[in-house]
């Protein structure tokens, strides 16, 4: 509705050309930010389609916890204007996995239906469990970044037999919110050490900081 429409914030360029976070100012064509220096992740490139304010909250929420399932083609239309020269490199999109009881307890993996949708739109191959989640980890929402981190270590594996899908192939993760990048990095970790040539991600909404990334 126009009222949502309204509240979201979409990203757009000057952004770091490794983790899509926002500049607050042009700092010329693949520019990249000190903190994807310091501290280079494992995915090659990241990309959200808007900015996790309040306004993206509710929309995220309501796919996610209501089941709004018909929001998942307009929310893949958008990772694939967000992603277009990462998907036009790509060669299969995966989500990022659910514990089976988290899965149990809310009957969907978001990120799958959003994958779903992406790959089928974009005509790429789509692994629903290319990788697993072996270890059911605690929320993430109030914990730290070093928090994040610790608590996704370890909780992800390959799926069955998917080492033959992952070898020099371009995987496009799909996820629903980025924080502090810990489950991308995560994933993208195990994919990387499984011979995949590129590991990217696509997310619907990323928290920004304030002032947006620093050079």
């Amino acid at each position: 509705c126009g009222a949502c429409w309204a509240g979201i914030d979409f990203i757009e360029r000057p952004y770091c050309a490794v983790t899509g976070v926002p500049f607050p100012y042009e700092a010329g064509e693949g520019a990249v930010s000190a903190a994807a220096i310091a501290y280079p992740p494992s995915y090659a490139r990241a990309r959200a389609a808007m900015r996790y304010s309040d306004g993206a909250a509710r929309l995220v929420h309501r796919f996610k916890y209501s089941d709004r399932m018909e929001a998942a083609p307009a929310f893949a239309r958008w990772l694939a204007r967000i992603g277009s020269d990462i998907l036009a490199e790509a060669d299969i999109v995966a989500p990022v996995p659910l514990h089976k009881r988290r899965l149990f307890s809310r009957r969907f993996n978001q990120s799958a239906e959003l994958s779903r949708a992406l790959a089928r739109d974009s005509g790429l191959s789509y692994a629903p469990e290319l990788l697993t989640r072996v270890r059911a980890t605690r929320p993430q929402v109030g914990l730290s970044g070093d928090q994040r981190r610790r608590n996704v270590a370890g909780a992800f594996r390959l799926g069955p037999g998917a080492e033959a899908l992952v070898r020099d192939r371009h995987i496009v993760l799909i996820d629903d919110v980025m924080t502090t990048g810990a489950t991308a990095e995560a994933c993208a970790k195990v994919l990387v050490h499984a011979g995949a040539a590129e590991v990217t991600v696509l997310c619907l909404a990323r928290v920004v900081p304030a002032g947006g990334a620093s050079i």
